[in-house]
């Protein structure tokens, strides 16, 4: 914890009461919320930070984009462009966000938008579209003005909100009784050979609800790297050395991946969602081959030629009941 984070400690309590006051508001239906006679799934975090929920909505495009008509709303962090906007192929990820564009250059034929209230932008899409059948809201957990009908709350391994406290000192942007929103706990980013003992221990440390199942993810990391080109096998980085650039809230499991590969690189961090300046561009233009992560690489991408700027792919994988979870998706859909 930073000095200034211990200075802080006196307003916790604060911000506390404040954020609990507004939950309390909304679940005694004393402040409203808009729900919907369609199927809409959020997916976040109590936390600041990476918890894996790109991975987590890609995983649920995956499952979805061929037995349903589908769309996934984001507010499109650190955009430059205000209200609701279609994203299109050809959009750039100061136009729209990173993630967001990162979805449609993946999914193509699937329906991605941005919208800082996400009433006005499920109404856009629903106007839009009105064969749209499910929609999926990204980032969407404390955005209470609209009440989903699914909520998917992740936390990761290494800081599980149970051991955490609430802003400024702590990472929580809500109290952690938060957490009872939610249908379904993901705990991701998870070593690989989690054992079943650990499983159980973590379960009564976030205090599952009866009604709420718990399941447990890791990364899988792509066995090739690529660009709008092609692809190479991470096996031909081991001869060579290269710049790994990244700009992600934590990009230590990655780090420590490539390490355990044995490769040879330097490691340029910068931080979550960064916007590269003209001098930092010139600087990483330097080295002859970056890898970078899949959302810096859509912010990246316009200032290098394909020669000298790949990505590394990840998935969200289940350690197990994969099965369990996608049928509870599916029931709640069929519904």
């Amino acid at each position: 914890m930073d000095l200034l984070r211990k200075i802080l400690l006196p307003i916790v309590p604060v911000y506390y009461f404040v954020t609990w006051l507004r939950n309390k508001l909304y679940d005694l239906e004393i402040k409203k919320s808009v729900s919907y006679d369609f199927p809409v799934i959020a997916v976040g975090n109590l936390s600041v930070g990476g918890t894996g929920k790109s991975p987590m909505v890609e995983y649920l495009i995956r499952l979805l984009k061929d037995k349903v008509t589908l769309a996934t709303l984001s507010r499109g962090y650190k955009r430059e462009t205000k209200g609701f906007l279609e994203v299109k192929p050809s959009a750039t990820a100061k136009e729209v966000g990173d993630e967001p564009l990162q979805f449609k250059t993946k999914f193509t034929n699937v329906t991605v938008a941005v919208d800082g209230d996400r009433r006005n932008g499920i109404t856009n899409l629903k106007t839009r579209n009105s064969n749209l059948e499910v929609i999926l809201l990204d980032d969407a957990y404390q955005h209470r003005k609209v009440k989903a009908g699914f909520y998917i709350l992740l936390t990761p391994y290494y800081d599980l909100y149970c051991n955490d406290i609430v802003l400024p000192t702590g990472n929580l942007r809500e109290p952690r009784s938060g957490a009872d929103r939610a249908d379904i706990i993901v705990v991701t980013k998870c070593p690989n050979g989690l054992g079943n003992e650990i499983m159980g221990e973590i379960e009564k440390k976030l205090k599952v609800k009866p009604f709420q199942t718990l399941f447990f993810s890791t990364i899988d990391y792509g066995n090739n790297i690529i660009n709008a080109s092609g692809n190479r096998s991470l096996s031909t980085l081991k001869k060579t050395s290269f710049a790994l650039v990244t700009g992600i809230a934590n990009p230590k499991p990655l780090v420590d991946y490539y390490h355990s590969l044995g490769l040879n690189f330097s490691h340029i961090n910068f931080p979550d969602h960064h916007n590269f300046t003209d001098a930092e561009l010139d600087l990483l233009k330097k080295h002859k081959l970056i890898v970078t992560t899949e959302k810096d690489y859509v912010r990246l991408a316009p200032n290098f030629s394909e020669d000298i700027l790949w990505y590394q792919p990840i998935e969200m994988k289940f350690i197990k009941n994969q099965d369990t979870f996608d049928k509870s998706i599916l029931s709640y859909i069929k519904k």
